[in-house]
């Protein structure tokens, strides 16, 4: 009970500056989303950067576009999540597990919310696009591994901001390349999921923290009764 108590996944040190970073991406998500409500085409910005369809990549990179798909899909998306609860578990890390579970499950949960509110589809009215989930969970993990690292290497302000928007970066462009590679969202559909895991996570993190706090203080209190 007077233990040091368990580091914050949201580095007290990030805070202001991700807090920043995640409003800016809310904002983007909702500009987007007015823009493309209830369109069943690529928009101008769409066209200048590629026309989705089902072949725009050719072995071997369509396979690595396969690849990426899959690990965005329930059955490769689980297998992520069990493996990153795992690890986080092993290291008694228990609030960077809860932090996952909360930020995968906040992450895709608000990307679908949003695709029935926003109603884009793309190749049919069935196949609602905006924002990509497949995006928005990969980005999400990797922001949140990102976070991981930077409390547990204790990266200063600079040096984790950088790892997180670096990881953000990297695994959003990678799987929204894959994405449109494979004909299943427009660009902007891919930039919307990106911003939404940017402006989930950080929201997320900051909750798990209040409660994993208010928790500890709660059974600290009650540690001190018994022993009155």
């Amino acid at each position: 009970m007077t233990g040091r108590p368990p580091p914050a996944v949201l580095p007290p040190s990030l805070r202001v500056r991700l807090g920043l970073i995640a409003a800016l991406a809310a904002l983007v998500v909702v500009v987007l989303g007015v823009l493309y409500a209830g369109h069943s085409e690529p928009g101008r910005v769409d066209r200048w950067i590629i026309q989705p369809t089902a072949d725009s990549v050719r072995p071997p990179w369509r396979r690595v576009a396969l690849a990426l798909d899959f690990l965005g899909e329930p059955a490769g998306s689980a297998m992520l999540v069990v493996a990153a609860v795992g690890g986080c578990l092993l290291l008694r890390r228990p609030r960077a597990a809860v932090l996952i579970v909360a930020g995968v499950g906040m992450s895709v949960g608000t990307a679908t919310l949003l695709k029935s509110l926003v109603g884009r589809t793309i190749h049919g009215d069935g196949n609602l696009s905006y924002p990509s989930g497949h995006t928005a969970f990969f980005t999400a993990l990797a922001l949140m591994a990102a976070l991981l690292a930077t409390g547990r290497l204790g990266l200063g302000r600079t040096a984790g901001t950088s790892l997180v928007f670096a990881a953000a970066l990297v695994a959003g462009a990678a799987m929204g390349w894959a994405q449109v590679a494979l004909g299943a969202h427009y660009p902007t559909d891919v930039l919307g999921g990106w911003c939404t895991a940017l402006a989930v996570i950080p929201a997320t993190a900051w909750l798990v923290d209040r409660m994993a706090d208010r928790l500890a203080d709660r059974m600290a209190d009650a540690g001190r009764r018994e022993h009155r």
